[in-house]
C-alpha cells in the first residue's frame, strides 16, 4: 500500500497504541408523571469503545503473524518434494562420495602393503632389464667368434686344432655349438680333456690336455705306445725309448678296472721317476700278479696287486738302495718286504 507523503509510521504507532476517548454526550432528562429531572452528572451517559488498530501488511509489529496464503506464493524448499532427476543426482553424489571415502580408507590401511610391492616391483624390473641387457648384447654381432686360441698342445698341431674348429667363427660367443666342438676335438685322439673358455669381444681359448703315453705294447713288429686307458698315441718300427714294454696277454690286456693291463698302468703310474726310468719290462695276467724286471743286472719285483702301490714303492725305494746287488725284490706283502 503506499503512504501519503509526510506520512510519519512514528505517529501513527502512537495513535495506535493510546485509546482514544469519545466526548461527553449531553445530560438526558427524562420526565415521568410530573417528577423533576435529575442530571447524572456521575457517568456518562454514553460508553466508552475500544479503538480498533489499523493492521497493515508492512506493520512489523505483526510480524510472524499468519495470515492466509494464496496461491501465488512459493512454497517453502523444506515442504517442497524433489523431483526424480534431482533424486537420482544426490544419489550419485552420495555414491561417488563413499567411493571417494573407501578409496582412502583402503590407500591408509595398505599403505605398508604397497611400499613392499612397490619395491618388490623396482627390484623385478631391475633385474629383467640387466638380463634382457645381457641377452642383447651376448647375442649382438660386436660379441661374435673371430680368433680361436689353443693351449696346452705339444704333440698336436695347435693350427690344425684351431682350424677344425673353424666353423664356429662368426657365432656369437654365447651361442658357441658345444656338441659340434665336441665332435670335432674328437678327431683329436691325444686330446685326453679340454676346457673352453670365452673371452670377449671375440676370443675363444681351447685349454687341452693331452694323453700321456705310460709304456708301449709290442704288436706284430711294431711298438704302439699307449696311455692308461691303452689308447694309442703313437706307432713305429723300433722301441720307443724311455719306456716300458708292457706285456699283458688274453684277458689281461683289456683295458678294463679288472684287466690285468689296468693293474700295470697303475702300478707304472704310482712308480717314482727315478723308479720308472729303471723299468724294463712289466708284466700281468691278472689284477694281482704284476710283475716287472729292471734294465740294470735284469733283478725282477715282485708287485702283487695294484693296492698300496704308494707304500709299495717306498720299500722298493729302500730296498733299491739297501741291497743293489739282489736279483729278486718281493713287496707284494709292504709290511714284509724281501730280497733275493
Amino acid at each position: 500500500m503506499k503512504r501519503p507523503q509526510g506520512f510519519d509510521r512514528s505517529a501513527a504507532r502512537q495513535a495506535q497504541a493510546a485509546p482514544s476517548v469519545p466526548e461527553a454526550a449531553p445530560a438526558r432528562q427524562e420526565t415521568s408523571g410530573g417528577a423533576s429531572a435529575r442530571a447524572e452528572s456521575a457517568s456518562p451517559v454514553g460508553t466508552l469503545t475500544e479503538p480498533v488498530p489499523i493492521v497493515r501488511s508492512d506493520d512489523p509489529t505483526r510480524a510472524g503473524t499468519s495470515r492466509p496464503s494464496r496461491a501465488t506464493d512459493p512454497v517453502p524448499a523444506a515442504e517442497r518434494v524433489p523431483s526424480n532427476r534431482e533424486i537420482s543426482k544426490a544419489l550419485r553424489a552420495a555414491r561417488a562420495e563413499r567411493r571417494r571415502v573407501e578409496r582412502g580408507e583402503v590407500r591408509r590401511f595398505t599403505k605398508r602393503s604397497r611400499r613392499r610391492r612397490m619395491a618388490w616391483l623396482g627390484a623385478a624390473g631391475v633385474a629383467a632389464a640387466l638380463v634382457l641387457g645381457v641377452v642383447l648384447v651376448g647375442l649382438s654381432p660386436l660379441l661374435a667368434l673371430k680368433h680361436i686360441q689353443v693351449v696346452g698342445a705339444s704333440r698336436l698341431d695347435a693350427a690344425a686344432i684351431a682350424a677344425k674348429l673353424g666353423d664356429q667363427a662368426g657365432k656369437p660367443l654365447a651361442l658357441l655349438d658345444q656338441a659340434a666342438i665336441s665332435s670335432d676335438l674328437a678327431a683329436f685322439p691325444l686330446i685326453r680333456s679340454y676346457t673352453l673358455e670365452s673371452h670377449p669381444p671375440d676370443t675363444l681359448i681351447v685349454r687341452i690336455v693331452e694323453r700321456q703315453p705310460i709304456g708301449a705294447v709290442q704288436q706284430g713288429s711294431a711298438f704302439v705306445l699307449v696311455d692308461a686307458a691303452k689308447v694309442p698315441i703313437s706307432s713305429s718300427a723300433t722301441r720307443p725309448a724311455g719306456y716300458p714294454i708292457i706285456a699283458a696277454t688274453g684277458a689281461a690286456a683289456d683295458a678294463n678296472a679288472d684287466s690285468g693291463f689296468a693293474a700295470a698302468a697303475a702300478v707304472l703310474s704310482a712308480l717314482p721317476a727315478d723308479v720308472l726310468s729303471r723299468v724294463d719290462t712289466i708284466s700281468a695276467k691278472t689284477k694281482d700278479d704284476v710283475s716287472f724286471t729292471l734294465r740294470e743286472g735284469g733283478a725282477t719285483v715282485v708287485w702283487g696287486s695294484a693296492e698300496d702301490s704308494a707304500l709299495k714303492s717306498a720299500d722298493l725305494a729302500a730296498l733299491l738302495k739297501g741291497a743293489p746287488k739282489a736279483s729278486r725284490f718281493d713287496v707284494s706283502s709292504p709290511h714284509s718286504v724281501t730280497t733275493g
